[in-house]
């Protein structure tokens, strides 16, 4: 499964660039507003967007780091954790304000910016997270299928609700996924490293 997962962070890196200097094209905004044409306005999909709220990234974050402390000692996964949660969160501030792209005209009136998705990119992080600490202490492949496919869904739901409640462009929830995909894969890759160097040790 990793095979697959860990080329694509190289794959998302060049894709936050290229949205990024592509997005003010014709042929991005021209994405861009059917995207907005085929979601704005449906609700079921807006209320996703709760899902990737601060509080809910909090407590999450919070969650796998007491688990992970309490039943395992893995002082490591807990910095993984933080890494992806928490610095993510910051990644995405600075971006915003070094990228300085407006909101879509909405009615209602957001302070932040828009370049890349906080939604799309902090919900990628904490899900992600989550999947890949689950997957780690189950045996099953197929289980471990499914939870990374159930991800996925929330994942691409939680991105695309930002786009239906009218906050964000579609290019502003692929550069968002983009990034936080690449985060989440650089760490992964931190980790996996010292995880193995660790192992290594330990059998000496």
């Amino acid at each position: 499964m990793r095979r697959i997962f860990y080329p694509l962070g190289m794959a998302t890196l060049i894709g936050f660039f290229a949205i990024l200097m592509a997005y003010s094209t014709p042929e991005f905004k021209e994405i861009d507003a059917w995207a907005a044409d085929k979601l704005y306005g449906l609700a079921w999909l807006d209320s996703l967007s709760v899902l990737g709220e601060d509080p809910v990234l909090f407590v999450v974050g919070m969650g796998m780091i007491l688990y992970l402390w309490f039943h395992h000692r893995n002082y490591r996964a807990m910095l993984f954790v933080f890494l992806t949660v928490g610095a993510g969160k910051a990644l995405n501030v600075l971006l915003k304000e070094a990228l300085m792209r407006g909101r879509p005209p909405v009615p209602q009136e957001l302070e932040s910016y828009s370049f890349p998705s906080e939604h799309a990119m902090g919900g990628l992080l904490y899900i992600f997270t989550a999947a890949y600490f689950i997957t780690t202490y189950m045996a099953s492949e197929i289980g471990k299928w499914l939870v990374w496919l159930a991800a996925v869904g929330l994942v691409a739901g939680i991105g695309l609700s930002r786009v239906a409640g009218g906050e964000h462009y579609f290019s502003d929830v692929l550069a968002g996924w983009c990034a936080g995909y690449t985060l989440f894969v650089a760490v992964a890759i931190w980790y996996e490293f010292r995880e193995h160097r660790f192992e290594k040790l330990q059998n000496r």
